[in-house]
């Protein structure tokens, strides 16, 4: 498969007219020196923020933007045709429009007409263009036809203006660069195109007082490869994560929280139009029943008072009981001690949720690790194992899973 890949990685990187086009040059600099051959197509606005000269040095190919230019190798079919994988970045409000309605004036937007390899769209603008009711029809017309437009970061736009717009990190596009040129190399289809996911991640924090908490030690990063995963495979995302320090994979919409009970808040709200909710973070069963308002103190010869606790809400219980919307699916996890397998079957019909990802924890085992092995039990019954490897797959084989449900 690999050498597949690489035969096939013939990647076109579009370029629009923002402020963010001199981002594109380390996403260009990901993509070549990782082996694809690249090439850039710029609009003309493009080309005044970021100079012709230096998309062609950094891509090893010459830079057009008109369709005349070079007119007898057809290029404005031909580029489209021969590609892999065409990634535009930073995409504007103007070449989502033009896209949507197919209209095509420059070399890129005839490129997007005739490519039929996978789409990505990272767009970038103020949060103000990003909110128009006529930039989300867009937006919403490209997913409908398969496309992936990435979610805008939060950030410092231009000037003084702060909102969500901003490109999301290029290593983080590179990442899901990466990821849907590997699917696409086997050719697995994008199936969660279309579809809303919800994924909670990392450990909840449940305060003592100001300085001490109640904690775990989740690390977030199996919540976050299964974010990872299902944008490359097309899924809109909303990811809850709890008290995480991961960088946010690009395209998907981070919602930081710190308590269980702001992270019920948040999953119930981002699953009202949910297709599939995964519940992959470590939520504290207990808090504390008293929060001390000001540091509690260490008294020399006396032993600390108790700490009471109250129990948290059950969310997955919640989320599996009382479904929003009809055909949901819902996904929890279990991280087990002992008796892994029959603890994890009582508590799947416990639950009431679809599937259950039980997996043995402990000393050097699962948090904190790159790799993890798992079973994913169905409420039909059936058993998956996962074995030892990268996150990566055991979230692959969650949202076959998944995907193999929806109605």
């Amino acid at each position: 498969m690999e050498q597949r890949q690489q035969e096939r990685s013939r990647v076109v990187l579009g370029v629009t007219g923002g402020i963010a086009a001199y981002k594109a040059c380390e996403l260009l600099r990901h993509l070549t020196e990782s082996g694809h051959e690249t090439r850039v197509v710029p609009t003309a606005s493009a080309l005044r923020f970021v100079g012709e000269a230096t998309f062609a040095a950094l891509s090893g190919h010459p830079v057009a933007t008109d369709v005349w230019d070079s007119v007898h190798e057809v290029p404005h079919v031909r580029i489209g045709q021969s590609a892999d994988l065409v990634v535009v970045a930073p995409a504007t409000a103007d070449v989502l429009a033009k896209a949507a309605h197919g209209l095509a004036d420059d070399l890129l937007t005839n490129t997007l007409l005739t490519a039929r390899c996978p789409v990505i769209f990272a767009p970038a603008m103020h949060t103000e263009m990003w909110e128009h009711p006529a930039t989300q029809e867009n937006v919403a017309t490209l997913r409908r036809r398969g496309c992936l437009v990435v979610e805008p970061a939060v950030g410092r736009l231009t000037g003084a203006d702060t909102g969500k717009g901003r490109l999301p990190d290029p290593e983080r596009i590179f990442e899901l660069c990466r990821r849907v040129l590997s699917r696409a190399s086997a050719e697995v289809p994008a199936d969660l195109v279309g579809r809303h996911v919800v994924i909670s991640a990392g450990g909840t924090r449940e305060p003592l007082d100001p300085v001490r908490y109640l904690g775990n030690r989740s690390s977030g990063k199996q919540g976050y490869a299964l974010a990872r995963t299902a944008a490359a495979r097309g899924a809109r995302v909303t990811l809850v994560a709890a008290n995480s320090v991961l960088p946010a994979p690009a395209g998907v919409d981070v919602v930081p929280v710190e308590t269980a009970v702001q992270l019920r808040e948040a999953v119930i709200k981002a699953a009202a139009d949910a297709d599939a909710v995964v519940m992959a973070a470590a939520v504290a069963d207990f808090r504390p029943a008293v929060y001390a308002s000001g540091k509690i103190k260490k008294r020399s010869g006396v032993d600390p008072d108790p700490v009471a606790l109250v129990r948290n809400p059950d969310i997955l219980a919640e989320l599996s009981t009382d479904r929003p919307r009809a055909g949901q699916i819902v996904v929890g996890f279990a991280a087990e001690t002992d008796d892994v397998l029959a603890n994890g079957r009582a508590k799947l019909a416990r639950k009431r949720c679809d599937l259950l990802v039980v997996n043995e924890v402990g000393e050097r085992k699962t948090f904190g690790a790159e790799e993890s092995e798992a079973v994913v039990l169905a409420a039909d019954g059936s058993e998956t194992p996962v074995p030892y490897g990268p996150k990566e797959e055991l979230s692959d084989t969650v949202w076959d899973l998944v995907a193999l449900r929806f109605p």
